[in-house]
């Protein structure tokens, strides 16, 4: 028996996918979620084989809720929204069902998914969706993390800085330290440019945080943060830096 999970704030919808999946006993609904915190939980306790998410739901989007899970399964997204079509497609989802749709288009997206469940890890597939870049405005403008059993929304202006930390960044806050599985480029790519500047290869700093540059030797330089951090900076970086600047 096949686990699976269905994540939506709309009852109605959470309702149609469970009715769809009568037609598939070997497929177990193990728990219903609201938003994308339960869903989190509910992934990390049952494993399932399979969720069926929707994108736009209260507290943290789809998207976002996909990156706080450390083995994902396979993933068939539904939602009433295309214009997150290819977004869901460059994630390598199994399939993207846009609402309302028929017995016949959910049954034709198990039985992709069915085919190619044993081609590519599920994890894999979790890996491509971490690094697309964010395309709705929320995801600009804060960091979900998880800590322990938490979920945590950071807003980017809280950020002290960012640090690379092997297949992980560290994100540097007031509040404390957090850790995100992301790549330094991710970032570089979505965080404002005009307010986060990439000034090495293992540091991201928000030009609000910064209180001066200093010089080092062998034309060398570093960042000085508000925190009294003190940043080196590449000579790319310290380019960036000026432009940016305007000095």
């Amino acid at each position: 028996m096949m686990k699976c999970l269905i994540i939506d704030d709309e009852p109605l919808a959470r309702g149609m996918v469970a009715e769809y999946l009568q037609r598939h006993p070997d497929i177990e609904v193990v728990q219903e979620c609201g938003d994308g915190f339960a869903g989190v939980k509910a992934i990390m306790q049952h494993q399932p084989d399979l969720i069926f998410l929707d994108i736009q739901m209260p507290k943290i989007n789809g998207f976002e809720m996909l990156e706080l899970v450390d083995r994902a399964p396979g993933v068939i997204f539904t939602t009433a929204f295309d214009e997150y079509a290819l977004r869901a497609f460059e994630a390598n989802a199994v399939d993207y069902l846009l609402k309302p749709f028929s017995q016949e288009r959910f049954d034709a997206a198990l039985k992709k998914w069915l085919e190619n469940r044993q081609i590519r890890p599920a994890e894999d597939k979790a890996a491509d969706l971490s690094e697309v870049p964010a395309k709705q405005p929320e995801e600009q403008q804060r960091i979900v993390v998880k800590a322990a059993n938490d979920i945590r929304i950071i807003p980017v202006k809280d950020v002290l800085y960012l640090e690379a930390y092997d297949d992980y960044v560290k994100v540097h806050t007031g509040n404390g330290l957090f850790l995100k599985k992301k790549t330094m480029g991710y970032y570089e790519r979505v965080l404002d440019p005009s307010q986060f500047v990439r000034v090495h290869r293992s540091y991201i700093i928000p030009l609000a945080q910064l209180t001066r540059i200093e010089p080092l030797e062998k034309d060398s330089h570093i960042a000085l943060l508000k925190n009294g951090v003190r940043v080196p900076l590449s000579r790319t970086g310290y380019s960036k830096l000026r432009t940016v600047l305007g000095i």
